[in-house]
Formats: C-alpha cells, sequence, structure tokens
C-alpha cells in the first residue's frame, strides 16, 4: 500500500497566512516528492497533494511537527481526491470562499535576518520598514481576508523590481510578505519640525536623537500607534512630558536599547528576560534599581513606586536610533492625551500632541488598526497580562465548544470585545475607558472592523448587568437577542475558558467594582460555579463607599467609611493620618453622608478594601491614576509574616482587620509592616475561606480573577497557599484578570448555554 499513488485534499487551520507557511508547504512538498497545488483562502490553507501513500503522510506529518516560527496549526482536515497528474507543486492565488476565517497574525517585532539586511543590502540600508514572513507588521496593516498586499495599507505602494523578485522568489523569505519593501519603492520616514522638514534616513535619525538627548519630546509614528519619547534619565524632559500628556502621576514605561541596558535599570529573572526578547516584544513590569550603573532614571518616571515598565526594541527605528542616542533609557509612551486612544493619524498627532512634542516622526504608511503596547508582569514564574494588545491581538482563545455568532461586550473601565466564530474565542485589542467619548468611538470602529475582518454577524449579544455602562448599551443597540452576565461571575467565567475547564470550580473574585444581583457594589465573592451558573457561597462584609465613583477617585472617604463603620461619629476624633489631612467641615458632610445613607451605596468589594487601607496609613489620600492606592500599598511591604484577624463565614468580617490596623497606626508600627500584615491576611482569608467551601462541597479546583489579583505579591502567595494545601488551581495567562478579560467570560457563559451542554 506504502508505494500506491493516491490524491488527498488537506485543509490546514489555524494561524497559517503571512508567517510564511505556503513556501514551507513548497519546500516539504519537495522533499517528500509531492506534486499539487496550495492556496490561502479567507478561513485556511487549502492543500492538493498527489504522490506515493508514504511520502503524503510523511508530508501531512511534516506539516503537524515541522510548521513556521510563527505559524500554529490547530488542526488538519483530510479527505481522498482525484489524482490530476501533477507532475510539480504550485503556489496558487488567494481566494476568499467562505463566512469561516483563518486566523490573523499580531504584529511580531523584526527578526534578526532583517536587521541583518539593513546593513548590507544597498537597497535597505538602514531602512525602517525592513520585514520578512518571519516578522513585522500584521493586524494593524490588515484591512480584509484573505492577508494579500491589496487587502493592507501597503496597498498603495508598489513594489520595485527587486521586492517583487523577492516576492515572487518561493524560496526567498520575503516570498509573498504583503508589507515587503525597500527604500526604492516603500513607505519612509519624515522628520517634522517647525523649522525644517527632512526625509533623508540618516539625517533624520540624527536629529531626532540629537533632540532627544537634549531634553527634547518627539512623537514617533509606530506600528499600531504614535509614541511620546524623551531621556527618560532627564527629569525635566519626563516632567514636561507629564504635563503635556497630563498624566500627572502614572509611571511611564521605557525602552532600553538591549537587555544589558534593561539589566542597568532593573532586577531580571530569566521569565523575565525571555518575556523582554520574545517575538511579541512587550512592556515587562519589573523590580527597579535606583541607580544604573551611576545614572539613576529620572524621579518622574515611576513616581516614587519601586517597578519600572521595561520594553526592547521591536522596529527597526528603534534599532536605528539606539544606534545614534547617547541615553541608555527614553520614556516611550502611548501618543494620546491621558485616557484618550492612542494617535494613529498624521494629521490627528500633530493637531493632539503639537503642544507636546518638539519634533514628530511621521510616516506615509496609514495604520488601520490602532494597536497599543501589550503590558505583563511575572509571578510565580509565569507571564500575566496586564494589557493584552500588540503581539498578542487579535490572537484567539480556543473553545471547547462552539462560540459562533456570540457578540460579547465586556466591561467599562477596560473595555474589550469578544467574537465567537466556530470554537474561536476572538478577542479585541485593548479599547480603553469607554467612558471616555473618544475611547467609546474607538470600541464601536474596532467592532465594525472586527465584523468585517472576521467574516462575523452577531446573533447573541452579551453584556454586564450594570444599566448604565456604555457597553450594555451597545449591546442593546445591536437589535439582536441579549444575554446579561454578572461581572464577577465573568471573571470566573473567563479563567475557565482559557483553560477549557468545564467542571464546577470554587471561584474567587477580588475585583474592584461589579454591579451584583442585589443592586449593591461586589468585588470580593466566593462562588460555586461552572459555566452553566454559579452560587454566591461568601463575600467580604458590605461596607458604606461614601461619595460612590468619587471614593474611587479619593481612597480617604472608603478610609473614613471603615472607621465610621467601627467606632461612628467618634471616628473624626481619632488622631490618624488620614483625619488630619481632613478639615472638620469635610469629615463633618461625609459622616452626615454615610448616616443618611445619601450618595453612599455599600460594597463587598477587595479593591476598595485595599483603597481604604492605603488611605488609613497615609499612603494615598487621592489617586493621581487608577490603583494607585493598592499599588503603593503593595510596594510599601516590609519583611514580616503576621496578619490580623478576621471573622469567616457566608459574610467575611473584616473590620476586626481595620481595628488592629487603626491600633498599629496608633502604636507607630512601620507602614511597611502594616502593609505586610493586611496582604498576609487577604491571602489568609482567601485560603481558610475556599478550605471551608472545599469541605462543604467536595471541590478541590479553584478560579482566580479579578483586577486584585495583578497583586504580584497576592496572586503569588494565594496560589501557593491554596497549592500547598493540595487544591488544583486556574490562573490566567492568555487574557488579563482585571476587567479586559470579562468579554471572554460573557461569550463562554453564553456560548456555553447556546451549545446545549
Amino acid at each position: 500500500m506504502s508505494a500506491s499513488r493516491v490524491a488527498i485534499s488537506i485543509h490546514v487551520f489555524g494561524l497559517v497566512q503571512g508567517v510564511g507557511f505556503r513556501p514551507f508547504l513548497h519546500r516539504i512538498a519537495s522533499q517528500h516528492g509531492v506534486s499539487g497545488w496550495a492556496v490561502n483562502t479567507n478561513d485556511s490553507v487549502r492543500i492538493h497533494a498527489e504522490g506515493l501513500s508514504k511520502a503524503i503522510d510523511d508530508f501531512i506529518d511534516s506539516i503537524r511537527r515541522k510548521s513556521p516560527p510563527l505559524a500554529h496549526v490547530e488542526h488538519i482536515e483530510t479527505r481522498p481526491a482525484t489524482d490530476n497528474g501533477y507532475t510539480a507543486f504550485e503556489i496558487h492565488s488567494s481566494r476568499s470562499e467562505t463566512t469561516a476565517v483563518t486566523r490573523v497574525s499580531p504584529d511580531i517585532a523584526v527578526c534578526d535576518e532583517c536587521l541583518a539586511d539593513i546593513k548590507v543590502q544597498p537597497n535597505r540600508i538602514n531602512y525602517p520598514f525592513v520585514n520578512c514572513t518571519n516578522c513585522g507588521p500584521r493586524f494593524s496593516i490588515i484591512k480584509d481576508l484573505p492577508y494579500d498586499r491589496g487587502n493592507t495599507t501597503m496597498a498603495d505602494f508598489k513594489m520595485c523590481e527587486s521586492c517583487s523578485r523577492e516576492y515572487g522568489d518561493i524560496e526567498n523569505r520575503r516570498y509573498h510578505a504583503q508589507p515587503n519593501a525597500c527604500a526604492e519603492c516603500g513607505p519612509v520616514y519624515t522628520y517634522q519640525t517647525g523649522e525644517e522638514t527632512v526625509t533623508d534616513i540618516n539625517l533624520l535619525l540624527s536629529r531626532a536623537a540629537s533632540l532627544i538627548d537634549r531634553g527634547g519630546v518627539i512623537a514617533v509614528k509606530g506600528i499600531g500607534g504614535f509614541h511620546l519619547a524623551c531621556d527618560a534619565t532627564n527629569e525635566t524632559a519626563v516632567s514636561r512630558l507629564r504635563v503635556g500628556k497630563r498624566r500627572e502621576g502614572k509611571p511611564f514605561a521605557i525602552m532600553c536599547g538591549d537587555l544589558k541596558a534593561a539589566r542597568e535599570y532593573a532586577y531580571l529573572s530569566l521569565p523575565e528576560e525571555e518575556l523582554l526578547v520574545s517575538r511579541e516584544r512587550p512592556i515587562v513590569l519589573l523590580a527597579s534599581k535606583r541607580k544604573g550603573n551611576g545614572v539613576p532614571l529620572a524621579a518622574s518616571v515611576c513616581n516614587g513606586l519601586p517597578t519600572v515598565g521595561i520594553m526592547i526594541p521591536y522596529m527597526p527605528l528603534h534599532f536605528l536610533l539606539f544606534e545614534r542616542l547617547e541615553t541608555k533609557a527614553i520614556v516611550l509612551t502611548s501618543g494620546n492625551l491621558s485616557d484618550e486612544p492612542i494617535a494613529i493619524g498624521n494629521e490627528d498627532a500633530f493637531e493632539r500632541l503639537g503642544s507636546t512634542a518638539d519634533a514628530f516622526l511621521t510616516t506615509n504608511r496609514e495604520i488601520h488598526n490602532r494597536n497599543d503596547d501589550s503590558v505583563l508582569f511575572v509571578a510565580g514564574g509565569i507571564p500575566r497580562f496586564v494589557r493584552r494588545s500588540r503581539g498578542w491581538a487579535p490572537e484567539p482563545v480556543p473553545l471547547p465548544f462552539s462560540a459562533e455568532g456570540v457578540a460579547a461586550c465586556g466591561a467599562e473601565l477596560k473595555g474589550s470585545f469578544c467574537l465567537g466564530k466556530g470554537n474561536s474565542a476572538i478577542l479585541s485589542q485593548h479599547l480603553g475607558d469607554l467612558k471616555n467619548p473618544e475611547s467609546f468611538s474607538f470600541y464601536t470602529e474596532a467592532f465594525e472592523r472586527f465584523c468585517r475582518l472576521f467574516r462575523f454577524s452577531p446573533r447573541l449579544a452579551v453584556c454586564d448587568t450594570h444599566p448604565d455602562y456604555l457597553s450594555t448599551r451597545f449591546a442593546e443597540s445591536l437589535d439582536v437577542p441579549i444575554m446579561k452576565v454578572q461581572h464577577h461571575y465573568a471573571h470566573i467565567a473567563s479563567c475557565l475558558a482559557e483553560n477549557a475547564f468545564l467542571d464546577r470550580v470554587i471561584g474567587v473574585a477580588m475585583d474592584g467594582t461589579g454591579y451584583g444581583d442585589d443592586g449593591n457594589i461586589w468585588g470580593g465573592e466566593f462562588f460555586l460555579c461552572d459555566l452553566t451558573g454559579y452560587r454566591r457561597i461568601s463575600h467580604l462584609q458590605y461596607l458604606p463607599l461614601p461619595g460612590g465613583d468619587a471614593a474611587i477617585r479619593e481612597p480617604w472617604r472608603m478610609a473614613v467609611g471603615l472607621l465610621y463603620s467601627l467606632y461612628g461619629k467618634s471616628a473624626v476624633e481619632m488622631d490618624l493620618p488620614v483625619l488630619r489631612e481632613r478639615s472638620d467641615a469635610e469629615l463633618e458632610l461625609l459622616i452626615a453622608a454615610i448616616e443618611k445613607g445619601v450618595n453612599t451605596p455599600i460594597t463587598s468589594s477587595a479593591g476598595r478594601l485595599f483603597d481604604g487601607v492605603a488611605a488609613l496609613t497615609g499612603l494615598v489620600s487621592k489617586a493621581g491614576f487608577e490603583a494607585e492606592a493598592p499599588m503603593r500599598l503593595e510596594a510599601s511591604i516590609a519583611c514580616d509574616d503576621t496578619s490580623y484577624s478576621f471573622k469567616t463565614g457566608d459574610r467575611i468580617g473584616v473590620l476586626s482587620i481595620i481595628e488592629e490596623i487603626v491600633a498599629d497606626i496608633c502604636a507607630g508600627i512601620d507602614t511597611g509592616v502594616i502593609a505586610s500584615r493586611f496582604h498576609n491576611t487577604v491571602v489568609r482569608l482567601i485560603l481558610d475561606t475556599v478550605v471551608k467551601i472545599a469541605e462543604e462541597s467536595g471541590v478541590r479546583t479553584v478560579a482566580l480573577s479579578g483586577g486584585v489579583f495583578q497583586n504580584r505579591y497576592i496572586v503569588s502567595k494565594t496560589e501557593e497557599s491554596l497549592s500547598a494545601e493540595g487544591f488544583t488551581v486556574l490562573r490566567q495567562r492568555m487574557v488579563p484578570v482585571n476587567d479586559e478579560g470579562v468579554s471572554l467570560g460573557q461569550l463562554a457563559v453564553a456560548a456555553f448555554a447556546g451549545a446545549g451542554q
């Protein structure tokens, strides 16, 4: 049988376009003596293969085991075909045939081979757009499938004879590299100030480097949008950038020229180093050094926090710029004003960033899909997302059931949506705070573009139960049936979905704010649940949230609410740092509001508890950016293994924690010790509650989700303690535990119900 000639039709599904897959097929077909053809369609790569039976088997095995670095074969379908007597293996033109789609590659960092080319290839010397099938822009430039040049923002750039030869040579690594270009035919950078316009690449690189080294600020058009850059060691420049961006306190990310430079500013573990130089090149949150080889970062970069976000160059332009820079680190932050979407168009950037930037590096290549830098941290040796965007979007999350036609609209503070396509959940890039009108406009635009790109037509919209979320209103505007999923249940469902776990779990949702089934604000929840539903077993006790949303911006309000819950009106007479900062009239007014229940909802939120403790200790009374209070509380942890007392049950009593913290403050105990004890208490509280639920239910698998688990200490210690007690812990590695991951959970709940499970 092995000597018989056969013909097989093969469909390869997964990330198999724009990644050098067809040249790979041509190469292995030649190696195995297989003839026929391959073609890109909008849902797969289709292959007609003819040859000896064993040769065909070996060919298919090579597809599974030896695909190109950027490819990801999800599954292969085969069926018998007619032998047409092909004598060679051919590559046919792409075609669009069905509403099914293949995966779209994320934008990938430039490869070492391309970096070498800009030193030796005459038409690419210092060319800042060099790329090949193994690297470069993908998602940011694609408009439609199949992934061909005419369906990208490179369509307007006609390849020169040299680039055309590469593009058509199946043995060349630029074969059908859709952004392929060189200095003769491709996009170009332009350096612009009020006084001059420079297009010569060497001159503009020198101008840009000199400006940064002299303390200037420059706006640079990148892969997914504009960045603002300045010398990260120049306090005047960084402070000026803060003012221009209207970014009072949130830390800036920096870019270092290479790993060696990064080590001068931060402590790096092996997993962190690997993440920094991965093909995705995210921002990685690291433990910072106070001084890097005698050269400190400007104080305004981190604003007193002991961590720093660092990334390594991922565009050719970055490498070319660092060759000319004197500084070893630059601030490289999103080109926007605070809370707005990143600028992608040249004119838009001039208008929005003109008062901040001294110069612009613009290009004549359009960015079609806006895409911020991704942000991750490593805890317990495992990379975890804070923001999932460039390098990963729009990579799908595989599901063990069909989600076809389900549109999940997400939360509001960290907007995202998720579309069901077959057994895939296609998660959008980071979309920002939807309360910002520009961000909501970006959200609706991105949704429309994803629908077009992925041939998606919603049959069901899923949203949060909060009636006032703009994402909820957007779901209602889609004119399809609607399903609502409680916020914290969606967090846990997100964890279940990415782990493909369909059995019951103990779900621990530790979060900031979410609309509860009883109309109160939830955020410290323990569920017994699976994808069919949930039961709330326990939660942090309800506490007043004076001022509602204002208490999130002003944690001192939460601290006063905690004190009032313990001591009543006499709380204001206590000698505590948080009270000394407020006037008598201000405190009396807030106490009166709490007593009368005026704009004082109640909350079980763990995030708000962190806020209140941070304010009590005098760390943060008014937050300059989201989650500043919990971040500074975590940053102040000292070495102490003790904890405070609490009461377990269906309502977990936390006022004893506050009472003991107040006693420690009055006794002059160091803030770092108090922070450590509080964090240890939260870990113990989670463990004790999970153990109790497990004893009563028999469930031994725990799913952790919610923004509190972005706290490295909490997530690491919680996972360690649960594992030590023999629990199986489900972690989130593919999507953030914060609200950006809520849309995946919404989709999973709705799709699982619709699949008739």
